[in-house]
């Protein structure tokens, strides 16, 4: 049997819709979540066989998981009190106004190790333009807060906004940097299809301009001891596990509405119409071939490229015949 050591979680609630989010979402009232939950409960069955295993790293994502309240949540993390290894990674998204002191010890209670909290920006001219408007005040707090519960922590930054400027982008860094967090993820802004940005004619801004902001983050962060390790991510000591399973293209378990996963030889994708949850929606059977293109496409992600040793040790192969 497989052995699975991963699991991704998707919690596809919010309070708050951000105007340019197109992942599976919808806003959070009691009567979707008791629905939703019962249907995890029923596709929890057809995986049952690999909760006994010992687990590495656990993500619950969104949407924003911290949005269902404290007793939902804890039904979420019932369900994935698991065995785990001894430097395991457990890791929940919070979003900032959710954040309070019984939260935190609530995750603490479940095991959880690590927390990803968005920030994206504390510019209000662009908090206002994305629908994620918080005071630079309460924000703080609300990390501060967290920090006293969790030393491995991530802040989101986003980043290349129509007209933004180089000195904006630098005091949303400075801003994050003044936490001194152990990761930080790094986006540009990119117009998705199924949202409101993309449906207002929100012009996206220049390609050589968001190059040139990319390349100001990767410097200004790698200057002061982050390490670039993935595209979008820098760490000091802690790299994201969670995050390197699927760039190692190692197999991990998708659970909840629009969840992927990988397990031998089949990628999965669940539905994102909660009606016809747990249904998936695309099965894709992988031959050697399939899976030596994932190991060479998703490697790349890794600013350390390809392990050449390791693509030998797997497919048998030489990675340059």
């Amino acid at each position: 049997m497989t052995n699975i050591k991963s699991i991704y979680l998707h919690v596809p609630f919010c309070t708050n819709i951000c105007n340019y989010c197109d992942f599976c979402k919808m806003y959070y009232n009691d009567k979707f979540f008791e629905l939703y939950y019962l249907k995890l409960l029923e596709e929890i069955k057809k995986y049952k066989v690999y909760l006994n295993n010992t687990f590495k790293t656990i993500y619950i994502g969104g949407g924003s998981p911290s949005s269902i309240g404290i007793n939902n949540l804890e039904k979420i993390l019932k369900i994935l009190d698991l065995k785990k290894e001894d430097d395991y990674e457990y890791t929940v998204e919070l979003m900032p106004l959710d954040i309070t002191e019984d939260l935190l010890k609530l995750l603490r209670k479940y095991g959880v190790n690590r927390v990803s909290i968005g920030v994206e920006t504390i510019n209000k001219k662009y908090q206002k333009l994305f629908n994620r408007e918080i005071d630079k005040e309460v924000l703080t707090s609300k990390i501060n807060l967290t920090k006293k519960y969790f030393n491995n922590i991530n802040l989101d930054l986003m980043y290349a906004f129509k007209d933004q400027t180089i000195k904006e982008l630098e005091d949303d860094i400075n801003y994050i940097l003044s936490f001194d967090i152990e990761h930080i993820s790094t986006y540009s802004l990119i117009l998705e299809n199924n949202t409101y940005l993309k449906y207002s004619n929100y012009k996206e801004i220049d390609d050589s301009i968001s190059s040139q902001m990319y390349f100001y983050v990767k410097q200004k962060l790698e200057s002061i001891g982050y390490k670039h390790y993935e595209l979008s991510n820098y760490a000091k000591n802690k790299v994201s596990k969670h995050n390197l399973v699927y760039w190692n293209n190692e197999e991990y378990l998708g659970l909840g509405l629009s969840a992927s996963g990988y397990i031998g030889d089949i990628r999965y994708t669940n539905t994102r119409n909660l009606d016809k949850y747990p249904l998936n929606i695309e099965n894709e059977r992988l031959n050697k071939k399939d899976k030596m293109t994932y190991f060479m496409i998703l490697g790349l992600r890794k600013i350390e490229g390809i392990n050449i040793k390791e693509f030998e040790k797997l497919f048998n192969k030489n990675i340059y015949m």
